[in-house]
């Protein structure tokens, strides 16, 4: 028998948030993730689940593996007609990037059933991959589930950031936009950003709240400093009773921090005014990393700055960084035009 997924979202006593979704068992794995993950990921594993079982209308622990394919085909589906296609992927349905993320969180709720152990769950129904034969008739596991595009992701080139900050009109909205693409902070990264968290003498940033609870401390741009400064001095509510920097300047709300719609909704609103086809927070901060690298910056000095755990991530800037590949095969060619006039 199914269920009516709703879900609901409260904030919880730590800071954090409280999800539900109406089934005790799947609020008891949002309790386990909250416990070990940042507010935004219990959120968005609530999110999937509640569409999951909007689809396959099933309780949990009856859901088998024709019900995760049936499920596949249907996030697939065209969203927007079925000639319409998305110009990054090719993609008429959901990005991939979002099914595999929604079969992850799946996985996850089955793989904390069969731990606790207390449910009529023996297996988990979502496949690792397809298994393919060869000319021996021996399986193997070699075709993944879902597969995802690697797709650079979109850069602004320099007019088109000069045309942003230009378009931004309070100094604590230049000071946000200059943290994400001077210092390559996360949208979460800004907001989270408290008083004692900013050392202007030594033009660093402490992060605190960075993602998956990481913490760091970042050199910015004195650019940034200097605006923030203006900010602080001039705009920033003095009888406000909080300690985040970036807080909300006007109106019902005003003296409390920032939110992260609040945020989009102002990087909107510039995009439009400079003329700006399609923007995102993520965008300036791959930005910032394109043109450190074009620098001249270390791959090692960029992944400690962008706080990655992988360097794997931050390989992606090498091809985004319009010399690095121009310089690699300009030396590699000379190399063999050298050694080719050699031999003749």
């Amino acid at each position: 028998m199914g269920f009516d997924p709703c879900l609901v979202r409260s904030p919880a006593g730590d800071g954090g948030v409280g999800v539900r979704v109406g089934h005790p068992l799947l609020d008891a794995f949002l309790e386990f993730v909250a416990a070990r993950s940042r507010p935004n990921t219990v959120l968005a594993s609530g999110f999937d689940l509640k569409v999951f079982f909007s689809v396959v209308n099933k309780d949990p622990v009856e859901v088998d593996t024709a019900d995760v394919l049936a499920f596949i085909a249907v996030q697939r589906e065209p969203r927007r007609g079925a000639t319409v296609v998305r110009i990054e992927d090719g993609e008429r349905g959901l990005a991939a990037r979002t099914i595999k993320r929604r079969l992850a969180t799946l996985s996850g709720l089955y793989e904390y059933l069969l731990v606790r152990g207390d449910t009529p769950v023996t297996r988990n129904p979502v496949p690792r991959g397809l298994a393919v034969r060869r000319d021996r008739g021996r399986a193997v596991r070699g075709v993944p589930l879902i597969r995802t595009p690697r797709t650079l992701p979109r850069i602004l080139d320099p007019d088109e950031a000069n045309a942003l900050l230009a378009a931004l009109r309070t100094h604590r909205d230049r000071a946000m936009v200059e943290a994400m693409l001077l210092g390559g902070l996360r949208r979460c990264e800004v907001l989270g950003l408290r008083l004692v968290d900013v050392h202007p003498g030594e033009k660093r940033l402490f992060i605190a709240e960075a993602k998956g609870g990481h913490q760091r401390i970042v050199p910015v741009s004195a650019r940034f400093f200097t605006t923030l400064a203006s900010y602080l001095d001039v705009e920033r509510p003095s009888d406000s009773e909080t300690d985040r920097v970036f807080l909300v300047l006007k109106g019902p709300r005003r003296g409390r921090p920032l939110t992260a719609a609040g945020l989009d909704e102002i990087v909107s609103g510039a995009r439009h005014r400079a003329g700006i086809d399609h923007l995102t927070c993520h965008q300036l901060r791959h930005t910032c990393f394109t043109r450190l690298r074009e620098a001249g910056m270390a791959l090692e000095a960029i992944q400690a700055q962008a706080g990655h755990r992988s360097i794997e991530s931050t390989r992606i800037y090498l091809h985004l960084a319009n010399d690095w590949l121009a310089g690699e095969y300009r030396r590699a060619s000379q190399a063999i035009d050298a050694q080719t006039l050699a031999d003749s």
